[in-house]
């Protein structure tokens, strides 16, 4: 009887050894590798990569947000999937084929509903964070002297329960306020300007600024005051000067708040410009080594980093937010397309594409501290986006 007990605990024993080490989610992170359809999952205290998830389809424009308990990554691809990936088991948990182009979506407030902006069929779809069961269909403005509905761009998660976002074909910012049950209450602002390619939310949630690809300037809406409309912003900026052709469009998301100013990528210049927050008047326009992409703050806001489109996607440079001058400029690897800081600012990621690797810096040394093998990668998100409006 005592040797069956012993074999029965050694039994128990070996089981448990077999478990996986109990771990916290909040210093995870994924990185999109976009060839492979792939996503590493990485951890920013070791620095280390933790395993791979595969299947994720088309990841060649591909973005994440996280739930609130920041378990799960909801991963949108740029073939309509929507996917979502349990980080602790390192698996699919639930993946659907929502649409036939998406680019990007966002979390609701309270963590319970997923939006997914469609190019293709145009319009935004809702789903439910824990089953990826569709609760809305909202289809966007038909395109005049067309058939085909309007591509969605720039969604964001706004305070109320709300999902904003743009239409890129015809010029209007929608707010979807999911706050009551039932049907949501869509509010439409039409004439906004020339195809809004991406946008901002700040990160207090209260302005929305769309970037204008097809005019000059930028359209802003306070979603404190949605009853006085949406204003242009920096509509001057670039009159009368040849722009040059744009070889990448940059990432409204990658624009960013530091202090008393935003920081905005200029379409077609080799500059960033300075906007003060609160008049959104332009303070300077920095010269740069290339059209930028991602502008980026470090989470204290002193620094600023760039990187860059084509030809010029080796460099990266960081901008003294207090001078207003070009401070390093970096030269990380071919084609650097991401850049990710870590919550408290201590580290920054950086996915260099052509070197197949992931970049770890210390952005107060400006040394790299770590480096990370990764098949073409491209996005780097880590879970403390969960806790943040807008991202």
């Amino acid at each position: 009887m005592i040797r069956i007990l012993l074999l029965l605990l050694a039994s128990l024993l070996l089981g448990g050894c077999a478990q996986p080490a109990l771990r916290g989610t909040g210093d995870l992170g994924v990185v999109i590798e976009r060839a492979t359809g792939s996503l590493q999952i990485i951890e920013s205290s070791g620095r280390t990569s933790l395993g791979r998830v595969q299947g994720l389809g088309d990841l060649s424009h591909a973005s994440v947000v996280f739930s609130r308990d920041q378990r799960y990554a909801y991963v949108f691809g740029r073939d309509g999937g929507l996917t979502k990936v349990d980080l602790l088991a390192r698996r699919v948990d639930r993946r659907i084929v929502q649409g036939g182009n998406s680019i990007g979506g966002a979390i609701s407030q309270d963590g319970t509903l997923i939006a997914v902006g469609n190019y293709e069929p145009g319009g935004v779809k809702v789903f439910d964070a824990r089953t990826l069961a569709q609760v809305a269909d909202i289809p966007a403005s038909v395109v005049p002297g067309t058939q085909r509905r309007s591509r969605v761009v720039g969604v964001a998660d706004a305070p109320g329960q709300r999902f904003i976002y743009s239409l890129f074909d015809t010029g209007e910012i929608w707010v979807a306020d999911f706050s009551r049950a039932g049907e949501p209450l869509v509010t439409r602002h039409t004439g906004i300007g020339n195809q809004p390619y991406d946008a901002l939310l700040t990160p207090d949630g209260r302005y929305y600024l769309a970037g204008l690809f097809g005019e000059n300037g930028m359209a802003q809406l306070d979603l404190w005051h949605p009853e006085r409309g949406v204003r242009r912003v920096l509509d001057h900026y670039g009159r009368g000067e040849r722009k040059l052709p744009v070889y990448k469009m940059p990432h409204l998301e990658g624009w960013t708040v530091a202090g008393a100013r935003t920081f905005v990528p200029a379409v077609g210049h080799h500059q960033v410009l300075a906007m003060d927050t609160g008049s959104w008047r332009q303070a300077a326009a920095i010269d740069v080594a290339g059209q930028p992409v991602f502008v980026m703050a470090r989470p204290d806001g002193r620094q600023v980093w760039v990187n860059f489109a084509h030809p010029d996607n080796d460099v990266v440079q960081v901008i003294d937010t207090d001078t207003l001058r070009v401070v390093a400029t970096l030269r990380p690897g071919p084609a650097v397309l991401h850049m990710e800081f870590t919550a408290r600012g201590d580290q920054l990621w950086m996915s260099v594409r052509d070197g197949g690797e992931i970049q770890v810096w210390d952005p107060y040394s400006l040394q790299r501290t770590a480096t990370l093998p990764a098949d073409s990668p491209s996005g780097i998100f880590f879970t403390s986006r969960a806790h943040a409006t807008g991202l």
